[in-house]
C-alpha cells in the first residue's frame, strides 16, 4: 500500500489505531533488544509512556510478553502470529523441495524473502551444512539495501514505491562496503533491473557474499526473491556468478512455476 493510500486509509472509521500501536510495541523487540522497559519501548515506538505501558500491560494479560526485573519480555506465544500465515499460506511449503535440491547441488545455503516495509522478510530457508556467523531462519528480518535479495526486491519495486522506500529508510553502514549513498544504490537497483540479478560481497557482514534472483508470478510482478549466500574466503564471486546463478535461475523460475500452478489448481 502506498504512503498516500494507507494515509488516507488512517483517516476513515476502519482504521484501528489501537492495534497498529499494539504491533509497534510486539515490533520494537529484537535481537538486539530482547527486553525493554516501559520508557525504552516507549522511545522506540515514538509513543507517550502512558500508552506504552497499557499495551504492554495489555499484551501481559493476553500471554505476548511477561515482566522481569522492572522489563518485559515477549513470549513463545508471539510465534503464533507467525505461524498463522504459515500455516494459512503454504506458498513457501512447494518451494523447499526445489531449494533442496539447489543446496545438494551446490553445498550452500538457500532462502527466500518478501519486502516488508524497509526490510526482508525470510519466509523459507534449507541450510547447509555449515557455522555460519549469522543465525537467519524463517521470520528473519534484514536490512534491504544492504543484501542481494533486498536488491532484486527493491528492484521490482515501481517508481513510486522506491521514492516512498528512500523517504523512510535510513541507510546505515554495516562494514566498508554496504552503499549508504542513495543515488548510488539508485544505480545499483537499475543494473539489477537490467540483467535480472543481484549480487553483494560483504555489504551486510565482513565475510559473507551471496547471489540472488526474483521469484515471480505469471504475469511478470517480483513477489519473493531467492538467494545462495556463501563464505567469502571459500567461494569466490566468479564462482557464484558462472556457476551457482545459472542453476539459482533454474530454481527460481522452477518455484515461480510451481507457486503459479498451485494458485491455478486452487481456482478449479
Amino acid at each position: 500500500m502506498s504512503t498516500k493510500k494507507s494515509d488516507n486509509f488512517k483517516k476513515t472509521g476502519d482504521y484501528i489505531q489501537s492495534l497498529e500501536r499494539g504491533l509497534e510495541v510486539i515490533q520494537a523487540f529484537s535481537q538486539k533488544d530482547p527486553a525493554l522497559t516501559v520508557s525504552e519501548a516507549a522511545k522506540k515506538t515514538g509513543l507517550s509512556r502512558p500508552t506504552a505501558r497499557r499495551i504492554l500491560l495489555t499484551l501481559e494479560h493476553l500471554g505476548f510478553v511477561e515482566s522481569r526485573n522492572n522489563a518485559f519480555l515477549l513470549t513463545p506465544k508471539t510465534l503464533s502470529l507467525g505461524f498463522a500465515y504459515l500455516s494459512s499460506n503454504n506458498t513457501w511449503s512447494i518451494a523447499h523441495p526445489i531449494m533442496r535440491d539447489f543446496v545438494s547441488r551446490t553445498g550452500e545455503s538457500c532462502s527466500i524473502s518478501i519486502l516488508d516495509g524497509a526490510d526482508i522478510l525470510y519466509v523459507a530457508r534449507v541450510s547447509a551444512k555449515r557455522i555460519m556467523s549469522i543465525n537467519l531462519d524463517v521470520g528473519s528480518r534484514l536490512p534491504a539495501y544492504a543484501t542481494s535479495m533486498g536488491h532484486v526486491l527493491l528492484a521490482g519495486l515501481s517508481e513510486q514505491e522506491l521514492d516512498e522506500y528512500f523517504e523512510s529508510v535510513q541507510l546505515e553502514k554495516f562494514t566498508d562496503r554496504t552503499i549508504t549513498d542513495e543515488e548510488q544504490l539508485r544505480h545499483t537497483l537499475a543494473e539489477v533491473r537490467q540483467k535480472g540479478w543481484g549480487g553483494v560481497d560483504q555489504q551486510f557482514e565482513e565475510g559473507l557474499r551471496s547471489i540472488a534472483v526474483p521469484i515471480s508470478s505469471p504475469d511478470g510482478k517480483v513477489i519473493a526473491a531467492i538467494n545462495c549466500s556463501a563464505h567469502a574466503g571459500r567461494i569466490s564471486k566468479q564462482v557464484l556468478r558462472e556457476e551457482f546463478l545459472p542453476i539459482l535461475q533454474n530454481t527460481a523460475e522452477k518455484i515461480s512455476q510451481s507457486i503459479a500452478a498451485a494458485t491455478n489448481s486452487a481456482y478449479l
